[in-house]
């Protein structure tokens, strides 16, 4: 156990903490709206919940560049890294106005959606300024897929340190007017997002930048030339891991949208409980990263008992982890709420919604990484699969059915979206055993 488990924590910690810096940049925007009361929390978790099922399809097609770089700076090649970080970002700029365009269309179709008029008139404004922030952010996708396959991790630390820092700041300038800005409201939180993710993608860049002129003796001129091959290339392999992923986050876009059609108060409890389970969520992600790579490092070394070992280690620590968050959920959920507001209603109904997410934290915990072990194996078919068999064809409208055939609200909705969850985690694993008995 502990011959796998100090490998898989070591690659799985600077993980981790970049994808809870990710996530506490919306964590800071949901927090600082929410003075201005219920609907504009409902409206800032909607917009950026819609924003985000579409961006993630972009941002995970640049997962391929993870693996052509890291084997291309292996082999010492630096001028082929370069190359194919020329591939990313003329992909991220094909990519991006699609993303635009799809955001502005969501915008011109929020009339049909049957919001509460209160939330309707505050997410329009707010999802068009962050449509703004598509190109950067693929941008920056690319930049820090590059970063990561030279094995240079320091430079995408930084730059969500100080967006997170941009963030904030901005939240307060332009959401309540201060030194001498027009207060915007909820707007003005999509705007200091925007601003920051313009930000991190300008920091990669010029670290980019300066560790060319470094390596200057070793990394001769490329020049930046469209090559429709690699881009084909790219997507090839990104596209299984970015429909996967957009699967995912886009049920839970789903069910914010769902949560819109209700009441201020609980569309604002919605968020907020959606906001620290997916905080949470960050330790399972990350343990799936670096289970990918551990299963897949034993597999490429054909030592496949060691990759059974790996991934049964890293379902364990993930599941012994997820407990824990599970129980502190239960356990402490009021602290936790009222970090966003004051709102007792909005407390009440959170509570029960944490309680919900304390139950199926093992299993969210458990789909997500097995996840990452059949990637490693080079499974990735079937996750997709029952990806949109749990979350799309069964929790979802379970959900729906609880929350609006009988009435049981958002609190229908969470028990769904937790059944689909159950399952997707059962049978990904029960697929993880039967692999590891043909390994055996």
């Amino acid at each position: 156990m502990l011959r796998e488990l100090v490998p898989l924590l070591k690659l799985a910690g600077p993980v981790i903490l970049a994808e809870i810096g990710w996530m506490v940049m919306g964590i800071v925007d949901t927090m600082m709206v929410g003075p201005l009361g219920p609907a504009a929390i409902g409206a800032a978790g909607l917009g950026s919940g819609v924003f985000t099922a579409i961006a993630i399809f972009g941002m995970g097609l640049m997962l391929g560049l993870d693996s052509y770089v890291s084997q291309m700076h292996g082999a010492g090649d630096e001028a082929e890294c370069r190359r194919w970080l020329h591939s990313g970002v003329w992909l991220a700029a094909m990519v991006g106005p699609p993303v635009v365009a799809l955001a502005w269309g969501f915008y011109a179709s929020l009339e049909a959606w049957g919001l509460h008029p209160e939330i309707r008139v505050l997410v329009g404004p707010y999802l068009k300024g962050l449509s703004w922030g598509a190109l950067p952010l693929l941008f920056y996708a690319a930049f820090r897929r590059y970063l990561q396959g030279m094995h240079l991790a320091r430079p995408v630390m930084f730059a969500l340190i100080t967006a997170n820092v941009i963030n904030a700041i901005g939240n307060w300038i332009l959401i309540y007017g201060h030194l001498g800005a027009p207060a915007f409201g909820v707007e003005g939180s999509a705007w200091a997002t925007t601003i920051a993710r313009i930000w991190m993608a300008g920091f990669l860049l010029v670290a980019i930048h300066l560790e060319h002129r470094r390596r200057l003796d070793r990394q001769p001129h490329v020049p930046w030339s469209l090559d429709p091959g690699r881009i084909r290339r790219l997507i090839a392999l990104g596209f299984p891991a970015a429909s996967q992923v957009t699967l995912e986050v886009g049920v839970f876009a789903a069910a914010t949208a769902l949560a819109g059609k209700l009441d201020p108060v609980s569309s604002a409890s919605h968020q907020i409980a959606l906001n620290i389970a997916a905080l949470a969520f960050m330790v399972p992600l990350g343990l799936s990263s670096a289970s990918a790579v551990r299963v897949g490092h034993a597999v490429g070394a054909r030592d496949l008992p060691r990759a059974v070992h790996a991934g049964w280690t890293a379902l364990a620590t993930g599941s012994a982890i997820m407990t824990m968050i599970g129980l502190a959920l239960f356990l402490w959920p009021s602290p936790l709420i009222e970090a966003f507001t004051t709102d007792r209603r909005v407390i009440d109904i959170g509570i029960r919604l944490l309680a919900i997410a304390a139950a199926f934290q093992l299993f969210d915990g458990t789909q997500a990484v097995v996840t990452g072990v059949l990637r490693g194996i080079g499974e990735t078919r079937s996750p997709m699969i029952f990806n949109v068999v749990g979350h799309w064809l069964f929790g979802l409208p379970v959900g729906y059915a609880l929350c609006f055939w009988y009435g049981w609200g958002v609190l229908g909705l969470w028990i769904g979206l937790s059944l689909g969850l159950i399952f997707t985690a059962v049978v990904l694993t029960a697929v993880w055993w039967n692999r590891t008995r043909a390994y055996a």
